[in-house]
């Protein structure tokens, strides 16, 4: 019989414990102390106390669970000692199956890990949905981590033994993560979808109106329908959008969603994650046949990362009449203007303005999204409630030298572009680490046609900076932008430069902030707060309704642009216990 929070809370301590025996490897103490929290609000709350008891340890008390681990199809499990709890796992992670080969390869890694830093691999091989992963992950993350600090891995190591004992949790209690499971599968299978050139690679890039990009809002325009919509539609600008009614015609809708584009080789949560929590939400109040005194409209952004055109937040900047209709000449790699993209995916240009909403008729703006940082991986701490989003600029830009032999120009008498914007790329970094919370990026630098032994004529880069405040960004590029000219001047070089995107920072509503507040909070989940160093089409509604936000965490360090990026099907479920919560609010403060 599964465990119930009643019974844990009620028991007495021995007998408690022994409800939670079996949770770490031969490490009965931070059960037994973590007991001290009791009554525990919740399941979440729990975890947490459990998180908390190991983060207070000491190193040598975490180094000695670690090392109280089973080596990954190591010789416990040859001589068929592990824990019944480990049997289970490596079993589903197909690890007591292991061919030859596989067996000599995870043995050597095994030993070269010890070796490096004394210690065992630690891996929650039952993985972020806890179904499993495959021998293959399970081989790339040890090559992988094989190569990290020695600081940082500890704390990886820490990480997935809160993960292994999160689904020993949940079998102990007999709790599934239904919702969370729905998301993570709604996501897998969009990811199916990438642009040629990627896909072959297994890689994930999703560009605006390509033939996967369209594919991409074929799957959720019938995950939408599934749900139970009542109306579901592709715009002028290619947004899914889902609505659901309210329970009286003409009361005004709550909006929420993201964005579906990726950025090149990204990660399957990133945007994604906001169209399909709120979908879940809408599939149970469908299943239940309930309204609300408000609506809802997901949408489903088709364009925010700027990856194929210089357009970004095209989607959520249409919503709000900034729709440029220059954008309409711009270019792609191939040659392909916008205007051309959207003609042959259907759209209706002419009808672009219509697609501008009216603030008057809506609540305000939510969105669900992965943090995209380390923050509340690095916490032990599930979601984290938005307080501002960053303010952010970007450029495209050339540096134009003059391309020379690289063998008999002399050092003092060379025009090298690349050598400028390198010189720029290290003033970027030492002035946005003055301020603490600022951050500049040179993401993109090419040599167009360059050769090994020519000096650099030519040089295409980027720009990308941001701050919590627009005064603080405006300072920012103000320096570098007054850098920049210093560079040209002494190098005897020219630059073209073209600001692509300006936003402004947008500060939470503090109503709809404490509304995610309060969710949290009555999840037993510790309330944390951060701004967002990550733009998000949340900034473009800032602009014309409240906004408020909701992060994630992500695992693998919270890394995110990157194949990499993940989170796991319980904290999915806890962002859709969370945004249900807010439903509720809302119903109450409007009935």
């Amino acid at each position: 019989m599964p465990i119930t929070l009643e019974q844990l809370n009620r028991a007495s301590q021995a007998d408690a414990a022994q409800m939670l025996d079996g949770l770490y490897e031969h490490s009965p103490w931070i059960a037994e102390q973590a007991l001290a929290q009791r009554p525990f609000q919740s399941l979440a709350h729990l975890k947490h106390a459990l998180c908390e008891v190991l983060a207070h340890a000491g190193r040598d008390a975490q180094l000695g669970l670690i090392r109280a681990h089973p080596e990954l199809a190591g010789k416990a499990m040859v001589s068929k000692t592990l824990t019944a709890e480990s049997t289970n796992e490596q079993s589903k992670a197909g690890l007591t199956d292991c061919t030859p080969e596989e067996f000599a390869k995870i043995q050597k890694l095994n030993a070269d890990y010890n070796a490096k830093f004394g210690w065992p691999f630690i891996l929650a091989v039952r993985g972020p949905r806890g179904v499993g992963l495959g021998k293959k992950q399970i081989i790339d993350a040890f090559e992988r981590r094989l190569f990290g600090h020695p600081d940082m891995e500890l704390q990886e190591c820490l990480r997935n033994i809160h993960r292994i004992v999160e689904i020993r949790l949940n079998d102990k209690f007999g709790v599934e993560p239904t919702l969370g499971h729905q998301v993570w599968d709604w996501q897998e299978k969009l990811a199916q979808h990438s642009d040629p050139g990627f896909a072959e690679l297994g890689q994930l890039t999703v560009t605006y109106l390509t033939d996967a990009h369209r594919a991409c809002a074929q799957r959720i325009t019938q995950n939408m329908r599934d749900c139970g919509f009542d109306q579901v539609y592709t715009d002028a600008v290619g947004n899914v959008v889902g609505r659901y009614q309210p329970a009286t015609a003409g009361a005004k809708y709550l909006m929420t969603g993201s964005h579906y584009d990726t950025v090149r080789n990204g990660g399957k949560y990133d945007g994604r994650l906001g169209i399909f929590v709120p979908m879940a939400c809408v599939q149970q109040l469908h299943q239940q046949g309930k309204r609300l005194p408000f609506g809802i409209e997901v949408v489903a952004f088709a364009e925010e990362e700027g990856q194929r055109y210089k357009a970004t937040f095209l989607g959520s900047g249409a919503l709000i009449g900034q729709f440029n209709p220059a954008w309409l000449d711009q270019q792609d790699a191939d040659g392909i203007t916008l205007r051309a993209a959207m003609q042959h995916a259907g759209l209706c240009i002419d009808d672009i303005p219509k697609i501008q909403r009216d603030p008057a008729q809506y609540l305000g703006f939510v969105e669900v999204h992965i943090e995209q940082g380390p923050v509340l991986n690095e916490m032990n701490i599930p979601l984290g409630v938005v307080t501002s989003i960053n303010g952010g600029v970007r450029y495209q830009c050339e540096m134009i030298g003059t391309a020379s032999h690289a063998g008999t120009t002399p050092m003092d008498r060379r025009r090298d572009a690349a050598c400028a914007v390198a010189e720029l790329a290290l003033y970027m970094e030492q002035r946005a680490a003055q301020d603490g919370d600022s951050v500049a990026t040179i993401g993109q630098l090419q040599v167009p046609n360059g050769s090994i032994n020519v000096v650099p004529g030519r040089c295409l880069f980027s720009l990308d900076m941001r701050a919590p405040t627009d005064a603080q960004r405006d300072a920012l590029v103000a320096d570098v932008m007054a850098q920049l000219d210093q560079i040209v001047e002494r190098r005897g070089v020219r630059v073209k430069v073209e600001l692509t995107m300006s936003a402004a920072a947008a500060p939470s509503a503090p109503e709809w902030q404490a509304r995610w507040e309060r969710a949290v909070s009555a999840l037993g989940v510790p309330l944390f707060k951060l701004p967002s160093g990550a733009g998000h089409d949340a900034m473009k509604l800032h602009e014309v309704m409240p906004q408020a936000m909701l992060f994630v965490r992500g695992e693998n360090g919270g890394i995110s642009h990157n194949p990499r990026e993940s989170t796991t099907s319980d904290d999915m479920q806890l962002c859709v216990d969370a945004f249900t919560h807010v439903l509720h609010q809302l119903t109450t403060e409007l009935s």
